[in-house]
């Protein structure tokens, strides 16, 4: 509510005939000042729950929601393809001393059980797969280092981004799944890992997804989210390894 002094209104009295049109405009003017600051900017970009999802199919079918988090599209779910987007086969092993012996892109499901986490949980990919440069859907790609620094940084830095990025609740993650709200509609799970001896851990506890840049010939960058904290860890290891895949879009 505007007020006016005791002497302003003494005076629009006497002049009302004058100063009613200006006084009209300069409220006119102030109502709208204070709508456009409360209103959504044309330009704002919507992530998370604000918008409607859209999908991206790969080679083999499989469909994946998307969300624009910033500037960034990404797929709100694991990568489940077996086949490269050039038409070719990604090896799929499930002996344990083969996949430890191995140098070369593998994929795999967690326990070797297609029908339990195909649907929600995707594949689990090594990390010479995972820089081909073709496992995503053509015009998405593994998101390089650079770009995993620029999804966190936008939601808040590290130490708070596993909040805004995982599956809220314990339906998929082990409590108490600390700080999870999912705000970002990345609905990051648990999918765990196929470890360099072939062996599987963390499903339920840990999610872990590949990164696109070398650290070194035989290691890669990857993030990391745990039910106990609401960070993202960002750390190397071995390409032996199987992690999930989550795609990004080209820009």
């Amino acid at each position: 509510m505007i007020y006016f002094s005791s002497n302003l209104l003494y005076k629009f009295k006497m002049e009302k005939a004058k100063t009613l049109p200006a006084l009209l405009i300069l409220f006119i003017l102030i109502l709208s000042s204070c709508g456009s600051k409360s209103g959504k900017n044309s330009d704002t970009v919507l992530s998370g729950s604000e918008q409607t999802p859209q999908t991206v199919k790969d080679i083999e079918g499989n469909i994946y929601k998307t969300v624009q988090i910033g500037k960034q599209t990404w797929m709100s779910t694991n990568l489940k393809t077996t086949i490269y987007n050039d038409g070719t086969p990604i090896p799929l092993i499930a002996d344990s001393s083969t996949w430890a012996s191995l140098t070369s892109p593998a994929c795999c499901w967690y326990n070797n059980d297609i029908s339990s986490f195909k649907p929600s949980f995707g594949a689990l990919y090594n990390g010479y797969a995972a820089s081909t440069g073709k496992v995503c859907p053509t015009g998405w790609h593994v998101p390089k280092d650079s770009e995993w620094n620029e999804l966190t940084t936008y939601l808040g830095g590290e130490l708070v981004a596993g909040e805004k990025l995982k599956e809220a609740g314990v339906d998929y993650w082990v409590s108490p799944n600390t700080g999870a709200n999912n705000q970002s509609g990345f609905t990051a799970i648990p999918g765990g890992l196929r470890y360099h001896d072939g062996k599987f851990h963390d499903f339920g506890f840990s999610g872990y997804w590949w990164s696109s840049t070398e650290f070194s010939a035989s290691r890669a960058f990857f993030r990391y989210m745990d039910y106990e904290y609401s960070n993202v860890f960002r750390f190397d290891n071995l390409k032996k390894i199987g992690f999930s895949v989550r795609c990004l879009k080209d820009s």
